[in-house]
């Protein structure tokens, strides 16, 4: 078998080895591939691993040889299903691979709003605390936890892992469901999520329901000195909307790990806004959670071969 990886550097950027890989195929691995010479780059390829590159009809037409593509990650949006079930492609992705490092990036965004550990180490480090007559100060408030409402959207396996570090530190949870379902605990409808949440964590899938989800209108139900944060999609939210609540207060902080355009452009409107923090799409970066995904990868190759495929779409 010919496996080709298109894009590899983001999963494996040098800390791991495709060697594992090898028993089963004849890799080739390119750090970077341009949507141009995705189909060069196949060429008479078995199968594909890939991330971010995006397979069409037109590419799948130029490599009649392709019978597997092995997506990188959870989405699996940039291929076109449709085309592939016709040519009998099978098509995997990476489930449930990033849940604890996800959520984890969650409370990591939060509590920079809450215990602001970065500014007080800044103002200590020029000298600030050398000067200050008390044996102790902070430069703003800091907030407790225990007894702020969070509000979660969407609860598949990250939802449910943000709820339960958020009980852990006594917080109370709000939860919207796409689809209502009052057996689950804490469930509650979109005028209660917006008016008594005093965070809200985004963690629905991007769909035309939850598209823009944060936006002019739904930001105005919210309570004054809201803060969100959302480390799912970019589009979840309208990114001016959000700049101009900031800068007027109604928004207190917005933290995200997603932006609707990445890599991020010069003008997005969130560059440079007040009490905003962006990450560039790590939190499924940690060196554990890489490490899990190529050995899921793995297994669904191994299953393909063996006749038996796993994780399929």
């Amino acid at each position: 078998m010919k496996l080709v990886i298109l894009d590899g550097h983001a999963v494996n950027p040098g800390d791991l080895s495709w060697d594992i890989f090898s028993k089963y195929a004849d890799i080739t691995v390119y750090e970077k591939t341009p949507q141009n010479l995705v189909a060069e780059r196949i060429g008479d390829a078995d199968a594909i691993f890939l991330n971010k590159i995006v397979i069409n009809k037109e590419i799948l037409d130029k490599c009649p040889n392709l019978r597997y593509i092995g997506v990188l990650a959870t989405g699996y949006n940039v291929i076109d299903l449709k085309a592939t079930k016709e040519r009998g492609i099978t098509v995997t992705n990476i489930p449930a691979y990033s849940t604890n490092s996800v959520a984890q990036h969650v409370f990591a965004l939060l509590l920079s709003f809450t215990n602001l550990v970065a500014p007080h180490n800044q103002s200590v480090q020029n000298g600030d605390w050398v000067k200050c007559p008390h044996f102790c100060y902070w430069t703003s408030p800091l907030t407790e936890l225990d007894g702020k409402t969070l509000g979660i959207l969407g609860y598949g396996n990250i939802g449910k892992k943000v709820e339960e570090i958020a009980t852990a530190f006594g917080m109370k949870c709000n939860i919207l469901l796409h689809n209502p379902n009052p057996s689950i605990k804490n469930s509650c409808d979109l005028e209660t999520f917006l008016s008594k949440s005093d965070f809200i964590s985004l963690h629905a899938p991007l769909t035309e329901e939850t598209k823009e989800f944060v936006r002019a209108e739904t930001i105005s139900k919210m309570k004054d000195g809201v803060i969100i944060i959302n480390t799912a999609r970019g589009p979840l939210i309208n990114e001016k909307d959000v700049r101009a609540a900031l800068d007027s207060g109604k928004i207190k902080g917005y933290a995200a790990d997603v932006v609707c355009t990445e890599p991020m452009l010069a003008d997005n409107p969130l560059l440079g806004a007040p009490n905003c923090i962006i990450t560039p799409h790590i939190a499924w970066a940690p060196l554990e959670t890489r490490s899990r995904l190529m050995q899921i990868a793995l297994n669904n190759l191994k299953a393909y071969i063996d006749g038996k495929a796993i994780n399929t779409v």
